[in-house]
């Protein structure tokens, strides 16, 4: 679910058999794009593995009431809840809540969105993969009628 180019910022250049430690708060944290969050969303500790490895992630907090948009990665996406309550959704299917040491597994393809609840901000840690340099493929904003439907 991060840009490329958010990501290049955090990719270490280093030799391939030395330990890498990003301290935390040594890079600059942003505000999640409206292009694809809704509400009060910041992107904090980007990291970018080092080839062959192509795990992207990163900590992104969200604000009560603040979502992803639509969107879906080409391996998939691990979610690691680690403050706070939030919300997932696939296409088509009932919206679940999920709570700090929840561990959530998004298949690849699937259209999804992810956020807080509208009355609890959320924080999570996400992890996803590139092909061919693409970790998300962003959509549609999820609308409030979607968001606040839990009628299914």
């Amino acid at each position: 679910m991060l840009a490329a180019a958010a990501l290049s910022a955090a990719s270490p250049s280093v030799a391939a058999d030395s330990i890498v430690i990003t301290h935390a708060g040594s890079q600059p944290g942003a505000a999640g794009s409206s292009d694809n969050f809704v509400g009060s969303v910041r992107v904090e500790d980007r990291f970018k593995a080092t080839a062959p490895a192509t795990v992207v992630g990163a900590t992104v907090i969200f604000s009560p009431g603040a979502r992803t948009a639509w969107h879906s990665h080409p391996l998939g996406q691990t979610l690691i809840v680690s403050d706070g309550l939030g919300w997932v959704q696939m296409w088509g299917g009932k919206i679940q809540e999920i709570h700090p040491g929840d561990v959530v597994w998004i298949p690849p393809n699937v259209k999804h969105w992810h956020g807080a609840t509208a009355d609890a901000g959320m924080t999570h840690i996400a992890f996803s993969e590139t092909v061919e340099g693409k970790s998300v493929d962003w959509m549609e904003q999820v609308s409030d009628a979607q968001y606040n439907d839990h009628t299914r």
